[in-house]
Formats: C-alpha cells, sequence, structure tokens
C-alpha cells in the first residue's frame, strides 16, 4: 500500500474509526500521539504567532454523560450511537483543526452540560 492509498484511506475515516486507530498505533508501538503532537510544533521551531485552529479533546464526559453524549452529537452531527461511543472512550480528540471561535462554543458547550474539554 502506497503513502497516498493510506491517506486516502484515512480521509474516509469517521472520527470514532480515527480514534480506533490511533489507539491501535500507540499500542503497537508504545508511542503516544500527544507526545507526538507536543514535540513536533516544537522541534519545528515553530514561529510565536498566535494560533488559529485547535484540536478539541474532550477530557472527561462528567457526571452528566447523557447531556455530554446529546452536545457532542450536536456539534459534530453524529448519531447517537457514534456520540455515545466518542464520550465513553474519553479522553478523545472529538475534532482537529477547528477554528478558535468554534472550539471554545464547543468547549463552552461541554463543559455547561458538565463535561470537560481542552483545546490543543
Amino acid at each position: 500500500m502506497t503513502q497516498e492509498q493510506i491517506i486516502e484511506a484515512v480521509e474516509k475515516m469517521t472520527v470514532l474509526e480515527l480514534n480506533t486507530l490511533v489507539k491501535a498505533i500507540e499500542e503497537k508501538w508504545g508511542v503516544s500521539a500527544a507526545a507526538v503532537a507536543v514535540a513536533g510544533p516544537a522541534a519545528g521551531g515553530a514561529a510565536a504567532e498566535e494560533k488559529t485552529d485547535f484540536t478539541v479533546e474532550l477530557t472527561s464526559a462528567g457526571e452528566q454523560k447523557i447531556a455530554v453524549i446529546k452536545v457532542v452529537k450536536e456539534v459534530l452531527n453524529l448519531g447517537l450511537a457514534e456520540a455515545k461511543t466518542m464520550v465513553e472512550s474519553a479522553p478523545v480528540v472529538m475534532k482537529t483543526d477547528v477554528k478558535k471561535e468554534d472550539a471554545e462554543a464547543w468547549k463552552k458547550k461541554v463543559e455547561e452540560a458538565g463535561g470537560k474539554v481542552t483545546l490543543k
């Protein structure tokens, strides 16, 4: 399988499928995607400019899991089963490359429902 074929396959995956893939890679090679994401920009010598796109990570469903499922379902336009699986998989990346305003709005909604979100 070529690199291009792999990229095409990943582009077609749902958020839950991507989450499962990342976890499998982390287990297979004993790495952490979070560590790579943190080390990546530092190693590349990124300029100190204001970040405009964020990764939205659901770090905890909290005590009101059903309310959080409803919010995740709404903001990501997911089916109920997908939203439930995602919330139960926390900590999990909800979405990457989210505009600052949207990321902050999603964070506010999830936290009002009782969950916890980290913007990276």
